[in-house]
């Protein structure tokens, strides 16, 4: 009887371990990774899967967390929220993950979301849409700025240079859709007029009949809200159609890459976005200046090309859950968890993080500068 009632402790002890996602002391610290690698939204995905392996490498080299090994499983999405729920499923249930970061973009964050909810798996997602963490989720965190810091950061530039009538456009995406709708939410509130609106296709080659529409109303200034190559379009044909008004971008514009693509007509596209883009200018005082000039150094001579606010999501995500373990000691799902929501004053590559139960972002509007394209650099607006 004795024997049996043993035999029966050992396997409810494995059954826990399996369903925690915890193993024995000698385990490595499985996480898994969801980044659209390839494909249009890759300017996303590409420098977050460079980001994670070089930090976790990196960490591994020093020692580990509390003496275990990271073990990153990176799957490529090629943003398809098809293969970001089969791959989550995947990471889940055959991998052990005991959290999975991204994905990449906001609308197969938004599809996974309940099946990590139901799994009890933490989610560090690099999207941005603020649906992502408003309501709040127990399990689902982001590294990203809210889109309605960006909105105001928006507005409150446009107000200061005196514009009033505005047109919108954006990516027919879930990114794209949750931007339009806090622009429309915080316009009044400035007392700007958002008089035409438009979205396109993610796939789209070619905006001249969408921009034709606002060039009619006499918009005084263009809002683009995505992170498809379409970003880097716009400029293109708003030069072409003689559009000489100013053009904002959303913080998806946090890629070199994009400015490159639109070459000249990119000059003087105004932008919010986190500090990363411009560590070396900021004051040796900042509380983010060490943490994102040492990652701007080291992944640009890594890589060699320029750091991108996506990598700097994804550099986020994993501390996040290194701080998480080492707060609780445990690496149990649940435990990290807690660890996340109680983190407080961490400097990041994305801001300065403050989570709690009724905040699982975590950043604050000090977390966003505004930038500008000057001479094919970003820069500080002034």
């Amino acid at each position: 009887m004795k024997k049996t009632t043993a035999i029966l402790l050992t396997l409810a002890a494995i059954a826990s371990s399996l369903l925690t996602g915890c193993g024995g002391e000698d385990e490595t610290i499985k996480v898994g990774a969801l980044f659209a690698v390839t494909g249009g939204a890759s300017f996303l995905g590409a420098p977050e899967a460079r980001t994670a392996d070089m930090l976790v490498e990196e960490i591994n080299a020093d020692g580990g967390v509390d003496g275990k090994m990271i073990e990153l499983i990176i799957k490529d999405t090629a943003a398809n929220p098809e293969k970001a729920i089969s791959f989550a499923k995947q990471l889940i249930e055959e991998d052990k993950v005991v959290a999975i970061i991204g994905p990449s973009t906001s609308g197969e964050t938004m599809q996974i979301k309940e099946l990590c909810e139901s799994y009890k798996t933490p989610l560090i997602s690099c999207a941005a849409a603020e649906a992502i963490v408003d309501p709040v989720a127990k399990y689902v965190f982001k590294t990203p700025q809210k889109d309605s810091y960006v909105a105001n950061w928006v507005f409150t530039t446009m107000k200061e240079m005196g514009i009033k009538n505005i047109g919108i456009v954006g990516a027919n995406t879930g990114f794209g859709n949750a931007g339009l709708g806090q622009l429309e939410k915080y316009a009044p509130d400035y007392g700007i007029n958002i008089i035409a609106k438009e979205t396109y296709d993610k796939a789209a080659t070619d905006l001249t009949a969408v921009l034709t529409k606002l060039k009619a109303k006499d918009v005084e200034a263009v809002v683009n809200w995505s992170i498809v190559p379409a970003q880097s379009i716009v400029p293109k044909n708003m030069k072409q159609l003689g559009m000489d008004v100013p053009l904002f971008q959303s913080h998806g514009f946090g890629n070199i890459k994009y400015a490159e693509a639109a070459g000249a007509a990119a000059e003087g596209i105004i932008f919010p976005a986190g500090q990363l883009l411009v560590a070396e200018k900021l004051p040796a005082s900042h509380p983010q200046k060490e943490i994102t000039t040492a990652y701007k150094t080291q992944y640009e001579s890594k890589f060699n090309e320029p750091v991108s606010g996506f990598g700097g999501y994804a550099y986020d995500s994993i501390m996040l859950i290194v701080k998480a373990i080492e707060k609780t000691g445990s690496i149990e799902r649940n435990d990290i968890r807690d660890g996340l929501e109680s983190i407080s004053g961490y400097a990041g590559a994305s801001g300065v993080f403050n989570m709690s139960a009724s905040d699982h972002n975590g950043l604050d509007m000090s977390s966003i500068e505004m930038l500008t394209v000057e001479n094919g650099e970003f820069t500080l607006y002034k």
